[in-house]
């Protein structure tokens, strides 16, 4: 058990059903999971196993039926709207398998979003995005409208979006699930360079086996169970290569 200074996000018995009677679809039957500080954290298994419903609970956009999550000391169950709100806006990024990218909107528009809801000059906001749009390999294109970009582009322009406030915690639905091999991998290195922090943390769905290198630690789940959570070797890894 991890020393409880260095957990992130504490899920205990977290319960969700969606539907009544007929239709009751138990999506996680009491879910226990620690994430630590400082570490990418990938869930992994089959459709319909939970692993979605899960993010969407510890990010906050999602409420459970029972149980106990915890993130970085708060529990969202305890706040008003506006405090999750503000909560989610300051220290969270969220990827979304749709991406949720606003269509009227240039690629730098919609990556400067968080910064411009917590206030900060549109200026000095649509500056900042061009900076980590030229990070994800984007900075030809950072005043195209989501109209004008591929599938793979939409998506790291998501990912540069949930990455530009400095969140605490940084929550992924299938991030490299448009991108080829060698992008997917770039914006792997990427986002566990930026989010893992001594007091940050990753968490990543996905299908992609191309990435599960990139894993600290891996948690398999299935029809709403954490089955297991596996060390993964790719910090040991990469303090061999340095």
């Amino acid at each position: 058990m991890a020393d409880t200074d260095n957990i992130a996000v504490q899920c205990k018995g977290v319960t969700k059903t969606y539907g009544s009677g007929s239709t009751l679809v138990h999506a996680l039957r009491g879910v226990d999971l620690e994430v630590r500080t400082g570490e990418l954290m990938m869930l992994v298994g089959p459709s319909g196993s939970g692993k979605t419903t899960l993010i969407s609970i510890i990010a906050g956009v999602l409420g459970r039926d029972d149980g106990e999550c915890i993130v970085f000391g708060h529990d969202f169950r305890h706040m008003s709207h506006y405090e999750k709100t503000r909560y989610r806006g300051q220290n969270i990024g969220f990827v979304f398998q749709l991406f949720n990218l606003i269509p009227t909107l240039s690629a730098a528009e919609n990556v400067a979003v968080p910064l411009i809801i917590n206030g900060v000059k549109r200026r000095e906001a649509i500056g900042r995005a061009c900076e980590i749009l030229s990070r994800v390999g984007l900075g030809d294109r950072t005043y195209s409208p989501p109209t004008q970009l591929s599938g793979g582009q939409q998506q790291r322009v998501a990912i540069a979006r949930a990455l530009l406030h400095n969140p605490k915690l940084i929550v992924c639905d299938e991030p490299t699930s448009a991108l080829d091999h060698e992008t997917g991998h770039k914006i792997m290195e990427l986002l566990h360079d930026v989010a893992v922090g001594v007091d940050r943390a990753l968490i990543v769905v996905t299908h992609d086996a191309r990435i599960f290198e990139f894993a600290d630690r891996i948690a398999k789940m299935d029809d709403g169970h954490i089955l297991s959570v596996e060390n993964s070797n790719y910090r040991l890894t990469n303090k061999k290569k340095n």
